[in-house]
């Protein structure tokens, strides 16, 4: 019988959380067997990146994993997994706790935390937390870049797909056709841009419509579209499939699309833009150079974790990339002009674009997420 997981998740309106948590129950049941339940509180927003859901279900399949409502209240009677997850600190219901209580065998109980290169991550994870009245224990399990912490999510399969789609043209010509979008012209710079709303988002809009080089702008609907009305004078915000032409900046509105369909647009660009824990990761996994637009926190504390991976991230590199790439992803989430720095980012783009190759492999060297996750569950299972 396979073993059972149970990955409990709320959704925020970024989508982030449940992002992480539908790659992750998707890889434990593709690759490892596992029978996974995915309990989610918001079906109808989790549907918008996963368009085969249907939101009006309480109980699913949907590609391996099985889908489940999460109620506000009256959550159902259910025996407890194996190993449970709460995604990020979301309480579980006092009813599963007590499911919990009364396996013989108590399961594996997972606290999996935000994804952070803070040198503090290595001490904290894995760390066990006994339940002040309930013989239970959970684990705190910390996402991280070192091989002390849990790794990154990325599906075995995934590097080999993301080659043989990059060294496919004929592919990309393709798949830029089914979104309306030209082929590449000579000397074109081809960036997405996924992120919050930003001043810095409207001013570097402007620049990249002033400088010289041909841009080409892929915006999947979100947040930022206000400030792209904003950048091209619009009184009302602009629709998927529309085309916005400003001196060297040509910028298509794409629709939001489900996880495949936005890896793949990451895989195709030169530069891309993006925001939040799950997207930065699939970024990294793109091998192309990218800018990280994190979601703030109070006391600025987003911009501590912004610097220690900018730390870790260029620390290979050249001084004067090191400094540029510091300049763009400082300025962007300083909500600064970054246009100045933008315009001679050329002088390290080809150093850049060959890092960002060697990146995906540096940190994959110990395993992946899902990888260590299993590995540390077994050691608690034994």
């Amino acid at each position: 019988m396979a073993q059972r997981w149970d990955i409990f998740c709320t959704v925020i309106d970024n989508y982030g959380d449940i992002g992480v948590t539908w790659r992750l129950a998707r890889q434990l049941a593709h690759e490892y067997g596992f029978a996974v339940r995915l309990w989610v509180d918001d079906l109808a927003s989790f549907a918008r990146i996963a368009p085969g859901l249907q939101p009006a279900l309480a109980q699913q399949q949907l590609d391996g994993v099985s889908i489940c409502h999460w109620p506000a209240q009256d959550f159902p009677a259910t025996d407890a997994a194996d190993v449970v997850i709460e995604a990020f600190g979301c309480p579980l219901p006092d009813s599963y706790l007590a499911a919990m209580v009364d396996r013989t065998r108590k399961p594996v109980w997972i606290n999996l935390e935000y994804l952070s290169a803070e040198d503090w991550v290595a001490g904290c994870h894995g760390l066990a937390s006994p339940h002040p009245q309930l013989p239970l224990t959970k684990h705190f399990f910390f996402p991280g870049f070192g091989d002390d912490t849990g790794g990154l999510l990325c599906e075995r399969a995934l590097p080999a797909q993301r080659d043989a789609w990059q060294a496919d043209a004929a592919r990309q010509d393709a798949y830029w056709q089914s979104l309306g979008v030209p082929p590449r012209r000579a000397g074109e710079l081809r960036v997405s841009l996924f992120c919050y709303e930003s001043a810095a988002a409207q001013q570097w809009l402007a620049s990249c419509a002033a400088g010289s080089q041909p841009l080409r702008l892929l915006v999947p609907q979100g947040k930022v579209l206000p400030d792209v009305a904003a950048a091209f004078g619009l009184a009302q915000l602009p629709q998927a499939g529309d085309v916005l032409q400003r001196g060297a900046l040509t910028l298509h509105v794409l629709p939001l699309t489900d996880q495949h369909g936005y890896d793949r647009l990451l895989w195709s660009c030169d530069i891309n833009i993006v925001r939040g824990e799950d997207s930065f990761v699939r970024a990294q996994w793109a091998a192309r150079p990218f800018l990280w637009h994190i979601y703030r926190q109070d006391e600025d504390a987003h911009l501590v974790k912004l610097e220690a991976f900018l730390q870790r991230y260029t620390a290979a590199l050249s001084p004067a990339a090191r400094q540029q790439i510091h300049a763009l992803w400082q300025g962007w989430n300083r909500e600064q002009d970054i246009g100045q720095v933008w315009q001679t980012l050329p002088a390290v783009l080809a150093e850049w674009q060959r890092y960002a190759r060697s990146w995906p492999q540096m940190q994959l060297r110990h395993g992946d997420l899902a990888t260590r996750l299993v590995q540390f569950t077994e050691k608690q299972l034994q």
